[in-house]
């Protein structure tokens, strides 16, 4: 499956995704399903990259430790997304569980049936993170957590009701906010009747169409 990730409109890019992923899932699923509890390490920075690895259920966050003591996560991974793409054969990032996750994990041949697939999927993500560090540049507090919530929701299905599985010190830590200012802003959605919090990790998308505009 050949698709061309930057022609590529960012629920189109959820759909290929997903597309890739399942034609993938027979190399994951030869594999036992590894069970991690919230907070632990599934690999560190540093380490030899020998596997890939594709979320079962639960979720993953891929971060990295600043000179200062700051946490950068760069990414979350949920139920089908494949990680531990690098481009060197070192872990540059460490991954975590956030929540109970099941993780299959297998290691990947270049000549593997399933490569062309692979190769795609690391070339999404990049858009992706190419994506999210626009975000970070040039989108202020509200615009950037306007987009984790756009972002969420339709890699859920593009769903009006979002699960979240991390927590706003997660979502602080993804967004480059503080904490303060992420449940400020979750705050001010609420009273301006754009979302719903019918609890601390579930949000309902009441006004969608003025939650996108925020992110254009």
């Amino acid at each position: 499956m050949t698709i061309h990730a930057r022609s590529l409109g960012h629920a189109d890019r959820f759909r290929a995704h997903q597309a890739l992923s399942h034609a993938i899932l027979p190399a994951a699923e030869a594999q036992p399903v590894a069970f991690y509890p919230a907070g632990s390490e599934i690999y560190a920075q540093g380490e030899a990259a020998r596997k890939l690895y594709q979320v079962a259920f639960g979720c993953v966050r891929i971060y990295r430790m600043l000179a200062d003591g700051r946490r950068q996560i760069a990414a979350f991974h949920l139920a089908g997304d494949v990680f531990g793409f690098e481009a060197d054969g070192t872990h540059h990032f460490f991954a975590e569980a956030v929540d109970a996750t099941g993780i299959h994990a297998w290691r990947h041949a270049a000549n593997a049936p399933e490569s062309q697939d692979v190769l795609q999927l690391a070339l999404l993500g990049l858009v992706r993170a190419q994506e999210h560090m626009l975000v970070l540049g040039r989108q202020n507090a509200a615009e950037r957590v306007a987009a984790f919530l756009v972002d969420m929701a339709e890699r859920q299905g593009d769903t009006r009701s979002v699960d979240l599985p991390m927590s706003r010190t997660d979502i602080a830590d993804y967004l480059g906010l503080t904490i303060e200012t992420v449940s400020r802003v979750f705050s001010r959605l609420k009273q301006d009747g754009i979302i719903r919090l019918p609890s601390l990790r579930s949000v309902e998308m009441v006004k969608w169409s003025a939650l996108r505009d925020m992110t254009s």
